[in-house]
Formats: structure tokens, sequence, C-alpha cells
């Protein structure tokens, strides 16, 4: 069986963490997203076929031809015109070797993240698509289904109905399908949207018609990543599932979850990951679940707080807090500081005292502006996010929810009220 991926998208509304990368390419829990999908699905196929466009070689200098055996091939969407302009591109190279008996395909969105149990559920039907049960469902493709099996938590696709006024069910498509080569013929009669795009769910709905297509309710996890505080939601869900059988006798022994350097008097609690070349100074309280990447060198005398990542090649400097954030590669922190909810990108540098706010005087949720319009976050707890190679000056303070573009330089003691581009 093959597997398409569609990575091709550019994703405004993830900037300024897309700026200089494609967003299959963040992070969450020190996995890419597109990592956390190979892996979902590496025990079901034989080839993975990657669509990509926007920043592509960032994503095949990173993967190159195979991932743990599987083969990887990869076809280029020049034009962003839909999720089924994105499939089609894919036509050819699926269809040189298919035969009868291999007839299958599965076909996911790359700016989510799956579970490999879900994608097995799914995959033993000919046609099926995955659906999610979500709080908000006007804000997604809801499911028209039938003949709901609540045992087997499936049932048979009518229609999709993209963002309606008023929600049918909970049930939203997922972006996860098991397909045929006979999704080409169809693609190929669809007409373009409303948006100028050719929208693959258009060709389910399609399909659905003539052929017993499959809801498969999720049932363990998924994971979507629309805006830039959905990777905190991510990476939260991702480090709760860490192994959790770590305590402070073992880790400075010969803890598996050890595999740098924690000095004598260093502190860690609960469920805490440490990579190769990685240095915990005395004085730091690292309480879990965290994940820290390799060669960093971490306090002393700091406090890493639950549900934070940390990259490759950082620095947390003396006196720093850092809390439920996800912080990429390079990046460091100098002392003093304090980072709360927030997503820092890669070679970000963190000024002496640099203080982020993550928490509105009046306890109400935090905004950020994404593509012109304020948007709620749905968190009372928001802080910055960091494109790559931002620098602060010491003692600069940033409001909740404030977006720092890549490259963006701020004063000592400048306080950040507005997204700096």
């Amino acid at each position: 069986m093959k597997c398409i991926i569609l990575c091709a998208g550019k994703s405004e509304r993830m900037m300024p963490l897309t700026e200089t990368r494609p967003k299959p390419m963040l992070k969450a829990a020190n996995k890419t997203i597109l990592e956390h999908n190979l892996e979902a699905v590496k025990s079901f196929v034989d080839e993975i076929i990657l669509v990509v466009g926007y920043k592509k070689e960032m994503i095949i200098d990173a993967f190159g031809d195979e991932y743990k055996g599987i083969n990887l091939s990869y076809i280029e969407q020049k034009e962003q015109k839909g999720t089924g302009h994105a499939l089609l591109q894919a036509k050819d190279m699926l269809l040189k070797d298919i035969s009868e008996k291999n007839r299958k395909v599965i076909v996911l969105n790359g700016d989510c993240i799956y579970s490999g149990k879900d994608i097995e559920r799914c995959i033993v039907y000919n046609y099926a698509i995955l659906g999610a049960e979500v709080k908000n469902p006007e804000n997604y493709g809801v499911l028209e289904h039938e003949n709901y099996d609540e045992k087997e938590g499936v049932s048979v696709l009518k229609n999709i109905n993209e963002k309606p006024k008023k929600a049918i069910s909970n049930l939203i498509n997922a972006g996860l399908y098991v397909l045929d080569e006979g999704i080409f013929d169809i693609l190929s009669g669809i007409t373009p949207s409303l948006r100028g795009e050719i929208e693959l769910t258009d060709a389910i709905v399609k399909l659905a018609k003539t052929e017993d297509v499959k809801c498969v309710t999720s049932i363990d996890y998924w994971l979507t990543l629309t805006f830039p505080w959905d990777l905190l939601e991510a990476n939260e869900f991702l480090l709760k599932k860490m192994e959790t059988t770590i305590n402070n006798k073992e880790i400075h022994k010969e803890s598996k979850h050890n595999l740098g350097i924690v000095e004598r008097y260093a502190t860690l609690k609960d469920a805490v990951f440490i990579d190769k070349g990685t240095l915990v100074k005395n004085g730091a309280y690292i309480e879990g679940p965290v994940m820290i990447g390799k060669n960093c060198v971490i306090g002393p005398n700091c406090y890493i707080r639950p549900y934070t990542t940390i990259g490759d090649n950082c620095k947390i400097g003396n006196a720093v807090e850092v809390k439920n954030s996800i912080i990429g590669d390079k990046t460091h922190v100098g002392h003093l500081s304090y980072v709360g909810d927030s997503v820092l990108g890669n070679n970000v540098n963190f000024g002496a005292g640099t203080k982020v706010a993550n928490l509105r005087h009046d306890n109400t949720n935090v905004f950020s502006m994404i593509k012109g319009k304020l948007v709620d976050s749905g968190r009372r707890k928001l802080g910055t996010i960091c494109g790559e190679n931002v620098h602060t000056g010491i003692n600069t303070s940033i409001y909740p929810g404030r977006k720092l573009f890549a490259n963006t330089i701020t004063k000592p003691g400048e306080v950040v009220e507005k997204d700096k581009i």
C-alpha cells in the first residue's frame, strides 16, 4: 500500500513560524509534524509520496529518499490550487506500478498529526474518511453520515458541509482518506470552488454517491494545527504520552531517559527526557513532563516547568523560568528571563531579563492578530510567538499573544505592545 502526504501549503495563519519553514517542518515534542505522521503510517505502507511546494528543499533535505526503510518520493505542486489539485500532482507517480492487489492508497493532510491506531482502523475499508469529534464543528467540514455503528465507531458518509453556520453534528473531516486510483478521474471533473481551488472534499462527496465511503470516528487522537498556539496543545498532549518511569534517584545514575549529564545538585521530577550531550547544571529544577534535546546547557539555578520542550543546542541561563513552551533549536534564553506559554523558533536570542507576559489583567482569553483580524486563541494564558533569528534587548517586555516575526530586534527595555513584523 502507498501513502500520499500533502505538504505543499504555505499556511499563513501559522505565521511567523512558517515565514522561514514549511508547516510540516514545525515541531512538537522535538519531532516535526511530518516525522510524527511518517512514524504513524510506516507500519502500513511500502512507499510514501510527499506532495511538496512551499520551501520544499527543507523537507527533501531533512528526510531524503527513505524513512526507516520506507521509500520516500517527492512531487512538486508548483501552484497552490487546493488539496484536490495537490493530489492530482501525484497521479503519475502513484499509477506507474499500481496493481489489482494493491489499489488502495492512504491520503492525509500534512498539517495535522495522526494516530497509527486510527489509520489502522481506516485501512480495513475500501474507502474511508477519518472523522473527529470537536467542540467547534462550524470551523471545519462537518460530516453528514448515517447508519452509525456505536461499537465500531463507523458510519457511512453522505455529505460534507464546509464550515456551516449551524452544524448538524460535531463530527468533522480530519483530513485522512483511504481511496484508490479512481479518485483521479473524479478530481479531473471537479469544478474549482469559489476561491478558485480544486477541493478534494468535493471529490470525496461525489465518490460517496456511488461507493460506500466509511466514516471512521477517531478513538485515539487527531491533533489539528491551524494557529501557532495549536502547537502548544499538541506539545502538551504528546508530552503526556511520554514515559513517566523516572525518579530522582535513577536519573542521576543510569536512567534510560538521561543520555546527558546531570550535576549532583540538580533536581528532576516526574517524566524528564534529556538527550545526548546535554548538561544540566546544579540548582536547576526540572518538573516534567519535559523534553530536552541534544547538546544543551541548562542552568545553573533555573526552573523548567511542565509541558516544556527544548530543542537541540540551546542554552537556558541562570535564574530563568520556562513554562509550557516550545523552544527551538540553537535558541538562548538569557539570565533572569521568563518565558511562559510561548513558541520560540530556531536561533532566537532572548537578552537578559526578557519577560513574556502570558495573562491579561482582566483574566479573559488572549487574542492574537491573524491575517489582519484579531482571533480568540481560546487560551487564558498565551505568551509570545517568535519566528526565527529574533533577538531581544535586555529587559524587553512582551505583551500576551504578541508575535515577533523572523529577524526582529528589540531595543533594551522595549515594551512590545503590538506584533513586530
